[in-house]
């Protein structure tokens, strides 16, 4: 009964079966392969537009790649003080942008509102202060709450007033659209995204994510950017197949509902033993303040999960999976 986290579930048996299919004989290199060419299509279909797709294998990247983009070293680039590139990157973005300056905003429920990030932007034009240049939200937050399409289009107002970019880590994409219901154009480009990490690994793939990017100019140096940072992988194909697979047959909503509906399972039963909730649970994450001897009696049953001390020295998160079973929540009743 692991929560911990949902990167410690395995790969779904549809990804390995296309990890095992893309195996047999040899195809060109360095994404001149035919699964690369057919994720771009595939992405175009899915978001209803142009999209220039880039496969990596982490999702740092990805995000530290989509940051280098949208700014120079002298600019700035807004998050939540929460967001993972802020805490949870070892300084990636910084690294990988030449030295920009992440500035942590506060926001309830793990998101920034438009608001704050309209106060928080100054310095434009003057030379003794870095550069805004960005915005990066995550979808689904920190604390596993949901940017609704508006709460978006607000941040996006603000970005297109002040000419900054607007990159969107969706580490949990899936999962955040099986909660919204709504259409990947809804919350991403149609509502001013320009990037979006595309997340896979934590939803049923063995290690694949992708930067999809909605807007051309920013495009342009991502190919030299993603080379440089080591993540142009000369099997590319193997990344590629698992993000096809994933896709296929909407496996990737589909784990992601399970996943999202196993985490309201589990909320429901740990408010009833006593729980109470920190953040609104609205994908597959899970943040509550449990009593000590209810987290104890949990783990004596043999649940797995980690403390929260950012939600309270009596917080706790639980995350599930796509592979979670309903009899491991039951078995904690």
């Amino acid at each position: 009964m692991d929560f911990r986290s949902d990167n410690h579930a395995g790969a779904a048996p549809e990804i390995l079966a296309a990890l095992a299919a893309a195996n047999e004989g040899p195809a060109a290199a360095y994404g001149n392969d035919d699964w690369t060419a057919k994720v771009q299509e595939r992405f175009a279909e899915l978001f209803e537009t142009e999209v220039q797709v880039f496969p990596v294998a982490t999702g740092s990247a990805a995000n530290a790649l989509a940051l280098s983009a949208m700014s120079p070293p002298w600019g700035v680039i807004y998050c939540h003080r929460d967001a993972h590139v802020q805490v949870d990157e070892c300084g990636g973005p910084e690294f990988f942008t030449g030295g920009a300056k992440l500035l942590a905003l506060e926001g309830d429920d793990g998101k920034i509102d438009a608001a704050a990030l309209e106060g928080a932007i100054f310095g434009s034009g003057v030379v003794h202060h870095a550069q805004p240049a960005g915005v990066t939200i995550t979808q689904a937050s920190e604390c596993g709450t949901l940017y609704r399409a508006e709460e978006i289009l607000e941040i996006a107002s603000v970005c297109r007033r002040h000419e900054l970019g607007l990159h969107m880590d969706g580490a949990r994409f899936a999962n955040a659209l099986a909660g919204l219901n709504c259409t990947p154009a809804e919350v991403t480009w149609k509502a001013g995204v320009d990037l979006l990490t595309f997340g896979a690994t934590k939803n049923g793939c063995f290690a694949a994510e992708a930067l999809a990017v909605f807007r051309p100019d920013l495009a342009e140096t991502l190919a030299f950017r993603r080379k440089r940072a080591g993540h142009l992988f000369s099997k590319m194909r193997f990344l590629s197949a698992q993000l096809l697979a994933y896709l296929d047959d909407d496996l990737w909503l589909e784990n992601a509902r399970h996943a999202n509906a196993m985490a309201g399972q589990l909320a429901k039963s740990l408010q009833k033993a006593g729980g109470r909730l920190a953040y609104p649970v609205e994908a597959n994450e899970i943040f509550i303040h449990l009593p000590d001897d209810l987290a104890e009696s949990l783990r004596k049953k043999g649940a797995q999960f980690y403390p929260w001390p950012a939600s309270g020295s009596d917080a706790y998160r639980f995350v599930t999976a796509f592979n979670t079973r309903e009899e491991a929540i039951q078995a904690l009743s």
